[in-house]
């Protein structure tokens, strides 16, 4: 969900610099603001008590996230931690409550977008419950790459690592591994320098070649 930068200015948003591994918010926490990402990447992820990480969603350029407080008035259901050096534009809530009156388009454009996200946790759930773990990943690998951005459309390359996949399925990084050894050998992905490719009847690069990626 991206709403322009201009927009969110003009109600007040300000920039934020964030380090990588910084605290954005912890999940509990009372949320004050609108939060969209304008460069670097964030993870919005749930921690057990081991610490063991539970990926919720690996956010990019462009995307809000922990928005869920402004609209139910509940604390923040995950945590947000930079993973990369960030600038965040942070809109206050009373704010963005003020923008949404003002204009309700934005309304249903995150209506859609909270719709999507349900959508991608039914289907998880479905494929975690009821096939083997080479089955699940070759489904969301699938799913990625036909309703996310996290796949690159023009070389297909997956754009998240096999332990952010681990950590989304709640599956072992190893499973994700021999999972996707497995599809390597049946011709569904290709591996190259440890990064993976999906298949596509339509591949093309936007890079010279595979080989040259490092």
């Amino acid at each position: 969900m991206m709403i322009q930068t201009d927009l969110l200015v003009r109600y007040g948003a300000t920039y934020k610099k964030v380090s990588a591994s910084e605290i954005i918010f912890l999940e509990g926490d009372t949320g004050h603001y609108y939060h969209q990402l304008v460069e670097g990447r964030v993870c919005w992820s749930n921690f057990n008590d081991d610490g063991k990480e539970i990926l919720q969603e690996l956010v990019w350029p462009g995307e809000s996230f922990g928005e869920l407080v402004l609209f139910d008035q509940m604390p923040y259901a995950c945590s947000a931690v930079a993973l990369t050096d960030c600038v965040i534009l942070r809109l206050p809530s009373a704010a963005f409550r003020q923008m949404l009156q003002d204009d309700p388009s934005i309304s249903i454009r995150f209506n859609k977008m909270f719709a999507e996200k349900l959508r991608f946790k039914l289907f998880l759930i479905r494929e975690l419950a009821g096939n083997s773990p080479e089955q699940t990943v070759d489904k969301l690998f699938h799913y990625l790459q036909k309703h996310s951005n996290k796949v690159c459309q023009e070389c297909n390359k997956l754009l998240l690592t096999r332990q952010q996949i681990a950590n989304l399925t709640g599956m072992r990084v190893e499973t994700i591994i021999r999972a996707t050894k497995a599809l390597e050998n049946k011709g569904k992905v290709s591996i190259v320098k440890g990064k993976v490719f999906l298949t596509s009847e339509n591949e093309t690069s936007c890079c010279k070649s595979r080989q040259s990626i490092v």
